[in-house]
């Protein structure tokens, strides 16, 4: 806009209208552009101090759902009602204090009256035992660490003809110091408990155990490597799931090129029930070639967010891959596009949370995959189209550059992505399960801070794999890798699927009856 001088203002009404037309319009597009940094700043300062959960109070989604469109006005009334019907809970009594599990070791202690004290104050009649009253605490007893001498005897014949020394154990890591059980208590204490390897250094120095970092930095390579095989084979059976969810987060690595850290990728990759395990890779960058290297053999449903580096794998006709979309972070885009649109993101936000009650009745009514496909055609199918209706309608009328116009843009190109869990009672509504199995990463790199290079981050995600496979099996992971690490060595390579985590976790338990 030219510059207008006050003292120099047109005298003809033309010239007036049109510089005024001028004004409007610069200060809409000024208005707009405040709108979105306004926008922008509150998506930062939610990011960086806020809440992390999308919450939104019931009562005022259900006040907005009632600008749904008409045809779904008995869906919003009838889900009013049911909420409203919805008996409360009641109120959680107290529970007291918890009775302490009685598979723990227990030590008894036992305290009885002095000899003196065993007499009657008033007769001098022996006191004879009632019983005994029991009480019950905790207590800690610190780890050990123990030097496991090895003895090989040996054995000559008397004649000088031979020498015969008994064999021990194939060891770990070959000429190397740590035992099994050590080795998986750092693997855990690092990728499960999120202690890096200068903080161990420490405990174990007040043990008086002096253990330096970068020792137990080479250890988790060996023991990477030693695991390599069992990976590339739960690899290989995570490949085979018919629906596979896959999500990735940023991490620093140290780079010796560079000034400071490069940001390198740990992509998850979660199987379906039938191949219940959770890989990751890591990838120096987040080019297309990690997942497509990954994806090579993998044919079924791909479940992941509307990341670019996916469309050439989902549109590749030499591959039979699916893609589906998430509804979270669909339903992300209208959270928060509230700032800018409360109107129409809580009207979505209302319609995304129908959708979700459907899955919560299939999940509290425990149905099998035919009966959920089934319930997702009568309940779902129907809301899908009110959705669909509804943003093709909003969409000419907000502004393409609107918060509230990319998440409606958003929704509708994805929109066959985003109902395809609708065609088959095996796939999810969301892409949750990935997101949950990087919360362990995104809790790492805050105490473990980087990756010493790009070989070790491979290496975390060989370890982070066996830790969060384990985990989703309710596997105790020290037990997990102190036996397997102890075995894998001298174990038949043809039989190897038999120490993955779910045939080890088989395998421990009792026989049936």
């Amino acid at each position: 806009m030219k510059k207008i001088d006050p003292k120099d203002l047109p005298q003809d009404l033309d010239q007036c209208h049109a510089l005024i037309a001028e004004l409007v319009q610069d200060l809409d597009h000024k208005e707009r552009k405040l709108r979105r940094v306004q926008h922008q700043l509150e998506k930062l300062l939610r990011w960086r101090y806020g809440p992390k959960r999308e919450r939104v109070d019931p009562n005022q989604m259900f006040l907005f759902a009632a600008a749904m469109v008409e045809t779904n006005q008995d869906i919003a009334a009838e889900s009013t009602e049911a909420a409203a019907d919805e008996p409360k809970p009641a109120r959680r009594k107290g529970h007291g204090r918890r009775r302490l599990p009685t598979d723990v070791e227990r030590r008894r202690e036992e305290y009885d009256l002095p000899e003196d004290q065993k007499v009657c104050p008033h007769c001098q009649a022996a006191l004879k035992l009632l019983g005994e009253e029991k009480s019950e605490r905790w207590e800690y007893v610190p780890a050990t660490t123990q030097v496991i001498e090895q003895i090989c005897k040996k054995y000559a014949c008397p004649k000088g003809c031979t020498v015969v020394t008994a064999p021990k154990p194939m060891q770990p890591i070959e000429k190397g110091l740590a035992g099994p059980g050590l080795l998986a208590h750092v693997t855990v204490s690092k990728y499960a408990d999120h202690q890096p390897l200068h903080r161990q250094e420490e405990m174990f120095k007040r043990q008086g155990v002096k253990l330096s970092r970068k020792t137990m930095c080479d250890w988790m390579r060996r023991t990477a490597e030693l695991l390599a095989p069992l990976f590339v084979e739960m690899r290989t059976r995570v490949l085979m799931s018919k629906a596979l969810q896959t999500d990735d987060t940023p991490v620093a690595v140290l780079d010796p090129d560079l000034p400071r850290t490069k940001t390198g990728r740990i992509w998850t990759y979660v199987g379906d029930r039938d191949h219940p395990f959770t890989v990751y890779d890591y990838t120096p960058n987040r080019s297309r070639d990690g997942p497509d290297e990954f994806l090579r053999d993998f044919s079924g449903h791909l479940q992941a967010d509307a990341y670019s580096g996916y469309d050439q794998i989902y549109t590749d006709p030499d591959r039979d891959i699916t893609e589906v979309a998430c509804w979270a972070h669909t339903r992300r885009k209208f959270f928060e596009a509230q700032s800018s649109d409360l109107m129409r993101s809580m009207v979505m936000l209302a319609f995304i949370r129908l959708l979700y009650d459907v899955e919560r009745e299939a999940r509290d009514r425990e149905l099998d995959s035919t009966e959920r496909l089934a319930l997702r055609q009568e309940k779902s199918v129907p809301i899908l189209d009110d959705i669909e209706a509804y943003l093709r309608r909003e969409q000419t009328c907000v502004l393409p550059k609107e918060p509230i116009a990319e998440a409606i843009g958003y929704a509708l190109n994805n929109w066959k992505a985003l109902t395809r869990y609708c065609e088959d009672g095996d796939l999810e509504i969301d892409n949750n399960g990935a997101e949950r199995s990087l919360r362990g990463v995104a809790v790492g790199r805050k105490n473990w801070m980087f990756f010493g290079s790009d070989r070790g981050g491979q290496t975390a995600a060989v370890l982070t794999s066996f830790i969060a496979s384990c985990k989703r099996l309710h596997i105790d992971p020290f037990l997990y890798l102190r036996d397997v690490i102890a075995r894998i060595s001298a174990h038949p390579a043809n039989r190897i699927e038999e120490l993955l985590p779910d045939a080890w976790k088989t395998a421990q338990e009792p026989p049936a009856s």
